[in-house]
């Protein structure tokens, strides 16, 4: 799924009305890169408009519907352990086709090629 096709929800799953968490699955971020830059942010400027600008995100931002980013991610970590297992099997599948019988290169490297 492209960034363009996404949406951007308030997640289910956030600590304070779900607007980081749900900028962070919008982007496909850590949600901790996503918090620390908005209090950065607040730092920087005024922790009092930062905190009315949240609420108004928080009132404004439809919540996800039910299951919307388990269905939609990209990649979970079992989809990517899936993928390196199958890579891994069709390397190890061209490696063997490569250099053929593994039991006789053996051979042939221990006794000269006899």
């Amino acid at each position: 799924m492209t960034y363009s096709s996404r949406k951007l929800y308030r997640s289910r799953n956030g600590q304070l009305l779900g607007i980081c968490q749900g900028i962070a699955d919008w982007r496909d971020l850590p949600v901790s890169v996503v918090r620390l830059i908005f209090i950065i942010i607040c730092l920087a400027t005024a922790v009092a408009p930062c905190a009315i600008i949240y609420l108004v995100a928080g009132i404004f931002m439809p919540l996800e519907p039910r299951g919307y980013y388990r269905e939609n991610r990209r990649s979970t970590m079992d989809d990517i352990k899936d993928q390196f297992d199958d890579l891994k099997g069709r390397v190890n599948k061209m490696e063997d086709e490569a250099t053929g019988d593994k039991e006789s290169d053996w051979d042939k490297r221990f006794h000269g090629g006899k």
